[in-house]
């Protein structure tokens, strides 16, 4: 009997997964981003207009810094591991290449496998 080769299933939903995971975290460090951002913002209009010190306000700065640092560095990371999740994902999808079969009155013929890639040489240097 013919068999044909099948995804493994769970492997893809759980590389899907964590794409969808990665890519949410993302949007949540931005969104975390905004808002600090917004915040600091107020923060400097409040020195704008005299409410708080020139030294709070170096140390709202100093503390903002720091947060945006973090938050770029988890944004980053998560960008690496959905990358990697989409690449995962990618490679299993493609090596689901269909095996060609044929129904014949005899049988059912075909499925040698996939057709075997042939590398190029490369082009050989002239010596002089």
């Amino acid at each position: 009997m013919v068999k044909v080769r099948m995804m493994n299933e769970e492997f893809f939903a759980k590389t899907l997964k964590e794409f969808n995971v990665a890519g949410e975290l993302v949007r949540a460090r931005q969104e975390e981003k905004q808002g600090l951002l917004d915040e600091f913002d107020t923060e400097c209009k409040r020195f704008f207009f005299g409410k708080i010190s020139r030294r709070s306000l170096q140390s709202s700065v100093d503390k903002t810094n720091k947060e945006l640092q973090r938050l770029d560095k988890e944004i980053r990371e998560n960008m690496a591991k959905a990358r990697h999740a989409g690449n995962r994902a990618m490679s299993l999808v493609s090596a689901q290449a269909p095996v060609g079969f044929r129904a014949t009155m005899s049988g059912i013929s075909g499925g040698a496998g996939k057709a075997k890639r042939h590398s190029r040489r490369k082009a050989r240097r002239k010596r002089k």
